[in-house]
């Protein structure tokens, strides 16, 4: 068929167009679909433009329209609660912010991303992306692959992005704003549920805890390296402060300035509780034109609350202008006082409950600020001084817990102290303003009772508070020739006529511009560093006449003549090679590394570096030697004790530095050594209210324990040789003719091989306490089995030398008994040591234990077993470097014994059906629930416990009969406890630390055994009452 087709010609045409076969293929175009734009018509047309993803113009526009929704232009508000609004903010939060978030952000007007966020800026739109925050947590937890570059983690980074810009608007209103637009509505049925719904959303704590577990996410999975401040928790409560301060400056309803106080109520229970009440503080109470809002919003705090703002505000006078006054100088008349009578005034001028709150705080058996300076007592009792009510209760509930037989016996000696200031300033007070009231008080059965209950116990410091307050009223009551005067050598010291002097002040309030001056710690400035003393410049040395120059080469052989040399010249040894000039690449070494601190304040710069390596490993390394040598040069250890050890306590190991916590301990030990008056008692405070974490909390203690034994003279630190200045030796050759070369024996020689004390040093400070406790009981137990005394040949001979002795010393005590007189020229040296490890050591760390038991977070943290356990060691090895000799004793043993008998609940063996002492601490512990968590107790604290026990019985062996009349009850009680403790504790080879519980107990019920029986008659009072 194709045969019938022939072509007759062909003809060849050029197209116009290329050629669809030639030509190269294009890209596929994108399907475009018709997209209408928006008109701003409806809601619901703006929530089917942000569903079909919108361009940036259309999502600029439906921003636009819903914004001005919330300016009252149309009737569509999206920040009031409905079905499409949650609808709208929920695709606004979950599609256009994963997709459009940087582009908003990187907007140069950035009207996109402040419209954004003003539409978000809601109840609903916070917790929308809160809960979308939460699902993409949950998803990334229940995926199994690596989260790295992972879409959930980009999407949960710009969510947290979008929550921290929500909430960190310009000026500190977002939470008025949020409560102005639930309230805007004004629909009563609708704004109940949505109040409990805003205050749960700033006071539940979820904010926090979801931000910081999404940045932990984030941070794993290598996004997000910057902190977020959402996430912490400090600094959130800082946030949440300003912005409740701005909002009650504002002029609110009463029913506003309600939610305004419930919000600040319920946000004090998140932790941080000083962050709020400072912003109260300074930015409403101290600012003369918003005086009357700090009283009107302290007035809508419920009764709790507004007693704890009471203690807050106090303890931050105390902290930040009143502990720099030292109680020897606090009879003087200083500005910082007078300031904070007027704050304290200003609190309780018109409200009733606050009074009585302050009276309590004064009179209460754990307040009074123990462990603080007078200073603050001064300005709380002048507060009340214009009440005549509020200081005569103050003045009677001060004489009448100052009188109780039980608070005498069992309270730690600072709180004693402490309230005694208390009453004698009252007294003071109550005398001028109603001098009729304090006579007819010192007329009654309850002072007559305090001098004689006071004078009766055996414990010194007591005794010795009872004569001040005793002669004190009568001086104010008493004409000359009747007033009480003891007549004893402790009435006429330099403290005893400070405390007499107390009942003369008359504090009248300040202004305050000293206090507003005073920036809080959170937001003060580190100080300048001070110029740093000129250096002499050393004279240059005389010019040296040179040689001239000669031509030529000139040979000239030189002989070694080893005989001539100088036997005293050392050569100089090679130096040490550096590791870092083995490197093959030479730019990479570090050749401007800095040079070791010789001044404290270098030291201290140094310190806070804690971004430079170098920086941190010579501080640590110079630390110890430096404030050792420099603590009797000059003032400089003194004037920068406090920020040194904050800095040591709080230091980190960044860099992973070696023997870093040793150095580090070392440090603190030095800064204690070094001024053991001020900074003994600032770590024993910072062990109690301190905000660290359970490792730096041991690090104090272990502080204190090396400490005082050091100070004590039972250990000498290697660092002590080292810091002696170089001008107090003598040359080598002449050293030699004048000191005698040291002996051969190395254990003469103190402190010779020691070396740096790890961190559990007092743990193997506690075992050896407990070996030197047992080693006199073994040996006796070991020569008892070798047979009787009466066949032994030493023995025989040893009763034999005693004899001789005893008769030696009768014939000539005659002789001396002329000459019993005091030589001339001979005096007695006090034992300062002792007095001062009681005082600066011993009493703040027991004092401060009862009154950290009143707060609930610090007993958890207190009763943490390895905690306790080195608490209680602390203390045993304080009192056994106080040693026997100890004019405080009695009264260390005495709350010592109360301390550990009101902890045994948390010790294995323990009966807790066992007879208790009717103490305040034993009551105080009962009811904070710090009894065993179970039956089991634990083995740590019950080692620490018998530890502690063993160095008091220790320390006390010499007045053994005085530690039965003293502590009769005690003696008893223990011996039953302990002995349940042996019995219910299995021993053997294989027992491990139960079997060395087992032999400390076994030596503690010896002892305690022996007391019994050897006084039976001084404990037979106790033994009748005791069933």
């Amino acid at each position: 068929m194709a045969d019938f087709l022939v072509p007759v010609s062909q003809t060849y045409k050029r197209g116009n167009g290329p050629d669809e076969f030639v030509s190269l293929p294009k890209a596929a175009e994108p399907v475009r679909v018709s997209q209408p734009d928006f008109v701003g018509t409806s809601p619901e047309e703006a929530l089917e433009s942000l569903k079909n993803e919108p361009s940036h113009d259309t999502l600029s526009a439906v921003l636009r329209y819903l914004h001005n929704g919330s300016k009252d232009k149309h009737g569509f508000d999206i920040r009031s609660p409905g079905p499409l609004k949650a609808q709208i903010i929920h695709v606004l939060v979950t599609e256009i912010v994963p997709n459009y978030w940087t582009t908003v952000q990187e907007s140069p007007d950035r009207q996109d991303h402040d419209t954004l966020l003003a539409c978000l800026r809601s109840l609903p739109g916070i917790n929308a992306v809160l809960t979308y925050i939460r699902s993409l947590i949950k998803a990334a937890a229940s995926q199994q692959q690596d989260l790295k570059g992972s879409h959930i983690i980009f999407n949960l980074t710009y969510t947290l992005s979008l929550l921290a810009s929500i909430l960190d608007g310009d000026d500190d209103g977002e939470v008025m704003r949020i409560w102005d637009s639930i309230t805007s509505t004004n629909d009563t049925a609708r704004i109940r549920p949505l109040r409990q719904e805003f205050l749960s959303l700033w006071t539940s704590g979820k904010i926090v805890s979801l931000s910081a577990e999404a940045e932990d996410m984030c941070r794993r999975a290598g996004q997000h390296p910057d902190a977020i401040w959402i996430a912490d928790n400090k600094q959130y409560l800082n946030w949440l402060a300003r912005n409740q301060v701005e909002w009650a400056k504002s002029q609110l309803r009463n029913e506003d300035l309600k939610v305004c106080a419930e919000l600040g109520a319920r946000a004090l229970r998140l932790g941080h509780a000083e962050i709020l009440v400072q912003e109260l503080l300074y930015k409403l109470l101290l600012q003369s034109s918003h005086e009357e809002v700090f009283s009107r919003l302290l007035d809508k705090y419920p009764s709790p609350e507004q007693r704890k703002i009471l203690i807050i505000i106090l303890k931050l006078l105390s902290n930040l202008h009143l502990n720099s006054i030292k109680d020897s100088e606090s009879n003087e008349d200083y500005p910082a006082i007078r300031a904070s009578v007027g704050v304290l005034q200003r609190i309780v001028a018109t409200n009733d409950a606050q009074k009585n709150n302050l009276v309590t705080w004064l009179t209460s058996a754990s307040g009074a600020g123990v462990g603080e300076s007078n200073s603050i007592r001064r300005a709380a009792v002048a507060a009340l001084a214009n009440h005549k009510e509020s200081i005569t209760a103050t003045l009677e509930r001060s004489l009448s817990l100052f009188s109780d037989k039980l608070y005498i016996n069992h309270t730690p000696i600072l709180q004693q102290e402490a309230h005694a200031q208390v009453l004698l300033l009252a007294a003071g007070y109550v005398h001028r303003t109603a001098p009729m009231k304090l006579t007819i008080l010192l007329r009654s059965s309850v002072y007559l009772n305090a001098i004689s209950n006071r004078l009766s116990v055996s414990q010194s410091r007591a005794r010795f508070l009872g004569m001040v307050v005793g002669e004190t009223l009568s001086g104010l009551v008493h004409v000359k020739d009747s007033k009480l005067d003891f007549k004893m050598e402790e009435m006429a010291t330099d403290e005893a006529q400070w405390y007499k002097s107390l009942v003369h002040l008359s504090d009248k309030p300040g202004p305050l511009d000293l206090l507003k001056s005073s920036l809080p710690l959170a937001q003060a400035k580190a100080p300048s560093k001070p110029a740093r003393p000129a250096k002499k410049q050393r004279p240059s040395p005389p010019p040296r006449n040179k040689a001239p120059m000669k031509t030529g080469f000139i040979i000239e052989e030189v002989e070694d003549d080893e005989d001539q040399e100088d036997p005293d010249l050392v050569p100089y040894a090679k130096p040490d090679s550096d590791a870092e000039d083995s490197d093959d690449d030479p730019t990479l070494i570090n050749r401007n590394k800095p040079k070791s601190p010789v001044y404290i304040r270098d030291l201290i710069e140094y310190l806070r570096d804690t971004e430079n390596y170098d920086k941190q490993k010579i501080a640590l390394t110079t630390a110890p030697v430096l404030i050792r040598r420099k603590a009797n040069y000059g003032t400089e250890v003194l004037s920068h004790a406090i920020d040194l050890a904050s800095l040591l306590v709080g230091l980190q190991d960044k860099f992973d530095l070696e023997d870093f916590h040793n150095l580090r301990l070392q440090s603190m030990v030095a800064v204690v050594v070094a001024q053991p008056q001020k900074m003994a008692p600032w770590f024993a405070k910072t062990f109690f209210d301190g905000d660290y974490s359970l490792s730096q909390r041991a690090s104090v203690l272990i502080v204190l324990g090396l400490s005082g034994r050091e100070i004590a003279g039972f250990d000498v630190s290697e660092y002590t040789e080292a810091a002696h200045f170089p001008s107090k030796s003598l040359p080598a050759k002449v050293e030699k003719y004048y000191i005698q070369p040291p002996p051969t024996v190395d254990s003469l020689r103190p402190g010779a091989n020691l070396k740096a004390l790890p961190p559990n040093a007092l743990d193997t400070l506690a075992q050896s306490l407990s070996q030197t406790f047992l080693a006199p009981m073994a040996a006796e137990a070991a020569d008892a089995a070798t047979g009787p005394d009466a066949l032994k040949l030493s023995s025989f001979t040893s009763r034999l030398q005693q004899s001789q002795a005893q008769s030696s010393s009768t014939s000539g005590s005659k002789s001396k008994s002329k000459s019993k007189s005091k030589p001339r020229g001979i005096r007695s040296i006090p034992n300062t040591t002792a007095a001062l490890i009681a005082t600066y050591f011993f009493f703040p760390l027991s004092s401060r234990f009862q009154a950290a038991l009143r707060s609930s977070a610090t007993t958890k943290i207190l009763f943490q077993p390895y905690l306790l356990s080195l608490y209680l060691k602390t203390l045993g090895l304080l009192i056994h470097a106080a040693g026997p000799s100890t004019l405080a004793l009695p009264q260390m043993t005495a709350e010592l014994w109360d301390l550990v008998l009101s902890v045994r609940g948390r010790c294995l063996g323990s009966n807790t059906n066992t007879h208790t002492i009717t103490d305040i601490s034993v009551n105080v512990n009962a009811r904070e629930g710090i009894r065993g968590e179970g039956e089991g107790g634990d083995m740590a604290v019950t080692h620490a416990v018998l530890l502690a026990l063993a160095a008091l019985l220790d320390v006390n062996e010499g007045d053994v009969r005085g530690l039965c009349e003293r502590q009769g009850r005690h003696v008893v009680e223990t011996s039953e406890w302990v002995g349940a403790v042996f019995h219910n504790t299995r021993g053997g080879d294989r027992a491990g630390e139960e079997n060395d519980v087992k032999m400390l107990a076994a030596g503690i019920l010896i002892r305690l055994k022996e007391a019994v029986d050897k006084y039976q008659a001084v404990l037979m009072g106790d033994l009748i009452g005791f069933t």
